[in-house]
């Protein structure tokens, strides 16, 4: 046989098709999987700090409700107006507390109990003795004598410390200014 018989048997050089698009290799559906994961938890995320901050505003939006309460009234009694915004802050806060530590036993704390509770789950910074006595055992008192502002400011940053962590709620602050 001669070189060129031999050549002749040769089949002509053939392309390999074109590479597909679609289906994609297996690395491009993980990293797809990955991707609709992620942006699935951002989403959760995103609506549970929206949620968190909704709840924080209804909050302190029910504290000042209690402030301006105190504030705007026309009652001379200033001890028995005085009375009525603790256990009116006392309510929220532990609402606020209920709901944030569901399981925590937080209706039945009382007293000493209830102070410590609230030094011990958020800022409570501007808690003295004398808001501390209120807390403890001002609501069974006929006649009360606090400042009303330092405990509206002690209720404020509470909540907020519970909902947003350390962050600062500078919209509520900017209201307040």
């Amino acid at each position: 046989m001669d070189s060129e018989e031999l050549l002749a048997q040769l089949a002509d050089i053939h392309l390999p098709a074109e590479v597909s698009y679609w289906p994609p290799a297996p690395g491009w559906w993980v990293l797809a999987l990955l991707l609709l994961g992620s942006g699935f938890y951002l989403i959760h995320r995103i609506m549970q700090l929206r949620n968190l901050r909704l709840v924080c505003k209804h909050a302190l939006a029910e504290l000042d409700t209690c402030y301006h309460r105190f504030t705007g009234a026309e009652d001379d009694d200033l001890g028995t107006l005085r009375l009525r915004y603790v256990n009116e802050f006392n309510s929220v806060i532990r609402r606020v507390a209920l709901v944030h530590f569901p399981q925590a036993n937080v209706a039945s704390l009382g007293g000493d109990a209830w102070v410590d509770f609230i030094r011990q789950k958020g800022d409570s910074s501007g808690l003295n003795d004398e808001i501390a006595a209120v807390l403890s055992f001002g609501r069974f008192q006929t006649h009360c004598d606090v400042d009303v502002d330092a405990m509206n400011s002690l209720g404020q940053t509470w909540i907020t410390s519970l909902y947003l962590g350390n962050q600062k709620n500078s919209e509520h602050e900017e209201a307040n200014d």
